[in-house]
């Protein structure tokens, strides 16, 4: 049984409770956290809120930057093993989390390039003997709190920013996938990052409560549920305390009949069975031209019938368990529903039998044809490997569809006439659209949502202003006495 350590103030950290993780492809306990109480929260904030006014926002921005490389290699280093903790916290194949570990360790490189270059403005006034300029400041402790599906992969689209442009942070990772978390800010203490830098609380709701109010916190960043989003985003606001919020999806990926077909299928299972479709920009939603609508949704039964389902450190399983119970009820309620409402199943529809699969939370891929846009299936998120194939005849009614939910967080359009994907494109309420791939990242791609799926920007140089403000200095060499409030023309 591991046990993971929260690190508080560059040390190991225990609470009075702790937690079981629970490996959901064996469905037992591999591994304890601690439950933060309300005062270890405070005290971590404490930490951070010290190490910010006594040392990092001081910190030159070359040496932020050889830090964050630094970790970067240990992160590089420990890859294997950190892949292996995450796939067997969260039930993702060990192909993806160990993709993700390089993927964090890039994007570590990534923002420790901008350390040193986050540069401000001189502004030419009307008075010629008044100097203006801008400079690009942190806002101190930064609250970086995470959801269970990518505990690595999501911390490394906020760390990066949050460090980069002198920001401290103590880091909240959900209950159910932490220890990979801890991990890091443990890497993070070796390579040399000052104690209170980077500090981890482990526990469930009543400790993410605790951080979002501490007077100290001075922003939030938050991957989840569009619900606590919310919630988040009230209680800031009653502190004025800037938060960026990427929350959930129910993302459309749009084939035409003009599409490679191959690819776009390729693409369509890809983009919603991968992870289990457990990511939020899942393509749960696959609108189909009607030319090609039942081509493509007997190919798609029959590639969900053939995914491969297993232990997820095998790496010849393509799609795992799924994270969690609560998660898996949720699932197959979702899928009883689309069944009473009339949709029809073309593939999976329940739990997955199979050898080794008996102890998992494993759900059979699942295909859902005919759906119609008001059907649960097709407007709630489901996160998990559940797909709701609808038809659609012209253009206008699958831009119409694709907008007419709450959500708007991704989109992909299949299609091999440039005039139609642009047109398209254009009209699509999302933040991030893919044309003729699905489901592909990059450090430098700017990543965020619209409408319910939140607002604020990861990854990218915009990732940047999401952890600073502007200040503006304004001096007066003249020697003169002046009346500010006078204009002359």
């Amino acid at each position: 049984m591991k046990h993971a350590a929260m690190i508080i103030d560059g040390k190991p950290a225990e609470a009075a409770a702790t937690r079981e993780a629970i490996n959901p492809y064996t469905g037992r306990a591999w591994a304890t956290i601690p439950d933060a109480s309300a005062a270890d929260v405070g005290t971590a904030v404490a930490a951070a809120d010290r190490a910010f006014r006594e040392n990092w926002r001081r910190t030159p921005g070359v040496e932020r930057a050889r830090l964050m490389h630094a970790l970067a290699d240990a992160l590089v280093a420990e890859a294997e093993p950190m892949a292996t903790m995450e796939s067997t916290d969260n039930g993702k194949i060990i192909r993806e989390t160990s993709s993700q570990m390089l993927f964090a360790a890039r994007n570590l490189r990534f923002f420790a390039g901008y350390a040193d270059k986050l540069y401000g403005r001189t502004i030419p006034l009307d008075n010629p003997s008044v100097f203006d300029y801008t400079r690009r400041r942190p806002f101190g402790v930064a609250a970086l709190i995470t959801a269970w599906n990518s505990p690595i992969g999501l911390l490394a689209n906020k760390l990066p920013p949050a460090l980069a442009t002198g920001n401290t942070v103590v880091i909240k990772p959900s209950e159910h996938a932490s220890v990979t978390t801890c991990e890091l800010a443990r890497l993070a203490c070796e390579v040399g990052f000052p104690p209170g830098v980077i500090n981890v609380v482990t526990g469930g709701p009543a400790a993410g409560e605790a951080l979002i109010t501490d007077p100290a916190v001075a922003k939030i960043s938050f991957t989840g549920g569009s619900a606590t989003g919310i919630h988040i985003a009230e209680t800031a606001a009653r502190r004025l305390v800037p938060v960026t919020l990427e929350l959930g999806g129910k993302s459309p990926n749009i084939i035409f009949d003009d599409a490679d077909l191959d690819r776009a299928i390729v693409g369509a299972v890809s983009g919603i069975f991968a992870a289990a479709g457990q990511t939020c920009v899942a393509g749960s939603r696959l609108l189909v031209h009607r030319p090609v609508y039942e081509r493509v949704v007997t190919a798609i039964a029959e590639r969900a019938a053939a995914i491969r389902l297993g232990d997820p450190l095998d790496p010849a399983t393509e799609m795992g368990p799924v994270a969690n119970e609560p998660q898996y009820q949720r699932i197959l309620g979702l899928i009883e529903a689309a069944r009473a409402e009339g949709a029809v199943l073309v593939a999976g529809g329940g739990r997955a039998e199979g050898p080794g699969l008996a102890d998992g939370l494993f759900i059979a891929p699942t295909v859902f044809a005919d759906v119609r846009p008001d059907m649960r299936i097709a407007a709630e998120e489901v996160f998990g490997p559940v797909l709701s194939v609808i038809p659609f005849e012209d253009e206008d009614e699958a831009v119409r569809i694709a907008n007419g939910v709450e959500y708007g967080l991704a989109a992909a359009v299949w299609s091999r006439n440039i005039d139609r994907v642009y047109r398209v494109v254009d009209q699509l309420e999302v933040g991030s659209v893919w044309v003729n791939t699905y489901r592909s990242t990059a450090a430098q791609a700017p990543f965020g949502g619209v409408k319910r799926s939140g607002y604020g920007r990861e990854r990218g140089e915009d990732a940047l202003a999401e952890y600073t403000y502007t200040q503006n200095v304004m001096t007066d060499w003249s020697g003169a006495a002046r009346d500010p409030f006078v204009i002359r023309t």
